[in-house]
């Protein structure tokens, strides 16, 4: 349950905390006063959120995809690119892996442009440029532009352990580059497990918000 994230990127939370406040630009404080999470210390009633995932159905996108709901990841390789795919709303991403650069100008993607580099025989580096702008980087509402950039680093510790660290670094909305997770933990499972199906619904959230959306007393002053 430690991928679940809910008040935001897991080493970097919305939780109040000092240690937690990121170094915003005066843009990045702007735009992050634009966006209405329905978790974490700013947080509104689900039915109130302008979150583009559950407030549209947008894809949740990249770096989201690792900073919240991070589940069971399949690792697919081939010899031009390793592939991941994500239990949470059943996504894939390509890493290329043959020495192909990122594009200049990249068109925006929901999850972006990645390119790896294997820097020693178990630590895979990816940079992944291109993302779309109307995605947030976390479930805490952290905003990112188009000069944003996240390095993963993919480290095998041992046979059935893997760790994962994920940097973001956007100059027009923050000061300096930060952490948003610091050695996450994949457990290797047996090849015969079966990964569950995990998808967001907006019919199932539509009920969700009808039932759970507004308390009573809102309920009896609208």
């Amino acid at each position: 349950m430690s991928g679940n994230q809910v008040l935001g990127a897991k080493a970097m939370p919305e939780d109040g905390k000092p240690e937690h406040q990121l170094p915003y630009t005066p843009l990045g404080l702007e735009k992050l006063k634009e966006t209405k999470p329905s978790n974490g210390t700013r947080s509104v009633r689900p039915g109130d959120t302008n979150d583009p995932v559950f407030a549209y159905g947008d894809p949740q996108g990249f770096p989201r995809e690792d900073l919240y709901e991070l589940r069971t990841t399949q690792v697919l390789q081939t010899p031009q690119s390793v592939v991941l795919l994500y239990q949470f709303g059943k996504i894939w991403r390509v890493i290329w892996t043959d020495g192909r650069e990122l594009p200049k100008d990249p068109e925006p993607r929901w999850f972006g442009y990645s390119v790896g580099k294997w820097v020693d025989d178990y630590t895979l580096v990816v940079q992944t440029t291109g993302m779309d702008e109307r995605t947030w980087i976390d479930r805490a509402g952290r905003p990112h532009s188009d000069e944003l950039r996240v390095e993963e680093r993919f480290h095998r510790t041992d046979r059935d352990h893997l760790e994962l660290t994920v940097k973001i670094d956007d100059p027009k909305m923050y000061t300096k580059p930060w952490v948003a997770m610091d050695k996450f933990v994949f457990e290797l499972q047996p090849a015969s497990f079966d990964v569950r199906e995990m998808i967001w619904s907006p019919s199932e959230y539509e009920q969700y918000n009808k039932l759970i959306g507004n308390t009573q007393s809102d309920k009896e002053n609208h």
